[in-house]
């Protein structure tokens, strides 16, 4: 056991004994955070460049959120949706109002958001389309990352999410992203709907051509199919402005929202889509215990009302035309091979010949930055939005010297 880290080790080692190993994170254990610091068990302080991948878009224990979530619980926190409670009504309708929406369904999960999204489009498909029975296709691209529920990895073409978890969920149509004409030609009489993220975070933060999205949404329209936005990771500020969709004007017939809906203190979704849409819906065809808790619209009300200034829209979008600048320069050095992304949001795809991005990880993190890779050697660089300039410059010479280093 290091002597350097007693406590981090055996708090690891612990978690080891006693849970499944579904995951393999860096070997540093938080106690505290604040902002966009986080400090560990043995003290030591870490700039935090994931942001919960963007359920921490607010920071850790925003004040503004913090203070929503205790005044809600000396109130009331469940009531299930067997009863009305005093929060629902303004989280609804002022979540609708900043998605230009009319309607919205309540969940808890990115995940779930998700498989509400599946659930709509294939009644909508039926009810209003007029699709036959059990034959409605969902058309997805190719990389996705929507969740991990058996129907999400069903349309994964990712192995590892994916490998070993049949029998799979029929009704899906997998195309390459970014592929104008692949879409255009998968999508036929009994396409319900054509899901897509804005911008595939997980894949490792990759931005479709111009005019892809703005082609999605004229094809979908055209061929009477929906179009659903999965901006889970990629709304709510992260890309300097609301959703990642307004980069190329596009309004889609429904938003999958989550992570940073919750303020980073709980688990919060929906899908925000029109009245025309979600009526489709009957008492008892879907439903959730948890989903529009008083405590989850508490916080999320608090979410929307900071979000509807415009100031962490603008704040991302200024910061991260800095970042990828930075990043920029730093891929002429030949260290990287290339930088993706919006906003406070880049993909950094780091020369096969350093090593890993679970090896640059690792560094960074020995020199008090915390970053996620994937994909290889890919990592993913999403601060908080509240990210103090100088924090972010510093973070950022950090890499430069570990990259020089090789």
């Amino acid at each position: 056991m290091s002597q350097q880290r007693p406590l981090t080790d055996t708090l690891i080692a612990t978690a080891d004994s006693h849970s499944a190993h579904n995951y393999h994170p860096l070997p540093v254990v938080i106690a505290e955070a604040e902002g966009a610091w986080m400090t560990d068990v043995e003290g030591r302080r870490y700039l935090d460049l994931l942001a919960g991948y963007s359920a921490l878009n607010f920071g850790h224990r925003h004040p503004r959120l913090v203070a929503a979530a205790k005044a809600q619980l000396d109130r009331v926190t469940l009531t299930s949706r067997a009863f009305h409670h005093d929060r629902f009504a303004a989280f609804c309708t002022e979540l609708a109002e900043l998605c230009g929406m009319e309607a919205v369904l309540p969940m808890n999960t990115g995940a779930e958001a998700v498989e509400t999204a599946v659930k709509t489009a294939r009644l909508w498909g039926y009810r209003v389309k007029g699709v036959p029975a059990d034959e409605a296709r969902i058309v997805v691209a190719a990389g996705n990352f929507h969740g991990r529920t058996t129907t999400i990895v069903s349309f994964s073409t990712d192995p590892e999410a994916r490998e070993g978890f049949g029998p799979y969920t029929p009704g899906f149509d997998i195309v390459p992203y970014g592929d104008r004409a692949a879409l255009e030609a998968a999508v036929g009489d009994r396409t319900v709907a054509v899901l897509l993220e804005p911008i595939q975070g997980e894949a490792g933060v990759l931005v479709p051509p111009p005019g892809y999205l703005a082609a999605a949404r004229e094809i979908t329209a055209r061929r009477g199919a929906l179009l659903i936005a999965d901006e889970v990771q990629s709304g709510l500020g992260r890309t300097g402005r609301t959703f990642a969709c307004e980069h190329e004007g596009v309004v889609p017939d429904m938003y999958v929202l989550g992570k940073a809906l919750g303020g980073g203190i709980l688990p919060v979704s929906a899908v925000v889509s029109s009245r025309a849409v979600l009526e489709v819906f009957t008492p008892g065809s879907h439903g959730s215990t948890f989903g529009g808790n008083p405590l989850a619209c508490a916080v999320a009300l608090e979410v929307v009302a900071m979000l509807r200034t415009g100031e962490y829209q603008q704040r991302s979008a200024e910061l991260g035309a800095y970042l990828h600048g930075e990043l920029a320069e730093l891929a002429a050095t030949g260290a990287v091979r290339e930088v993706r992304g919006r906003g406070l949001w880049a993909g950094v795809d780091v020369d096969p010949a350093f090593g890993s991005g679970r090896r640059l990880s690792a560094l960074l993190m020995e020199r008090g930055v915390l970053v996620k890779d994937t994909h290889g050697s890919t990592i993913r660089i999403a601060p908080p939005l509240v990210i103090a300039k100088e924090d972010l410059a510093w973070a950022l010479q950090q890499l430069r010297e570990v990259l020089a280093a090789g």
